[in-house]
């Protein structure tokens, strides 16, 4: 008795456990970014003190929710986001580490973030004619629709 794996078949039927687990996953990701967020917004209440440090930490959590929702919304993490994240991370050990930090390491983190920005800006350019694409295939499927009736 042979057995055939049909390997179609198995993938769309085990497609499910990537969807869940990947929702699931993001979900636990943006319940301890609240945590973290919640943590740190706590502590500076308790020291009275807040630095630019800890704003930039707080807008990074920002972005990773914008990022979770991002992905419950359309079902897909648009490249830049993670990008931008990096950006900010890169800005806050700059600004943290900047009185201590030898200058060839601000200067390296520095052109890390204009690489980063440049990508960022090709990404963006590349969804806009990617979406404008999109709109010429819809276009032109709708006119070849109406030429047939």
């Amino acid at each position: 008795m042979k057995l055939k794996l049909d390997l179609e078949k198995v993938n769309s039927r085990l497609h499910w456990t990537t969807l869940y687990s990947e929702k699931l996953l993001l979900a636990i990701i943006g319940i301890l970014t609240m945590f973290a967020a919640g943590m740190d917004i706590f502590h500076m209440v308790k020291s009275l003190k807040v630095e630019l440090g800890d704003l930039f930490l707080l807008f990074i959590y920002a972005e990773i929710i914008g990022m979770v929702g991002a992905f419950y919304v359309s079902n897909r993490i648009p490249v830049t986001l993670p990008i931008i994240i990096a950006m900010t991370a890169l800005c806050r050990l700059i600004v943290l580490h900047s009185k201590e930090a030898d200058p060839w390491m601000l200067i390296a983190e520095a052109g890390a973030i204009a690489v980063l920005a440049g990508a960022a800006y090709a990404m963006s350019y590349k969804d806009k004619l990617s979406l404008e694409k999109q709109k010429l295939r819809d276009e032109a499927d709708r006119k070849r629709s109406k030429s047939r009736v």
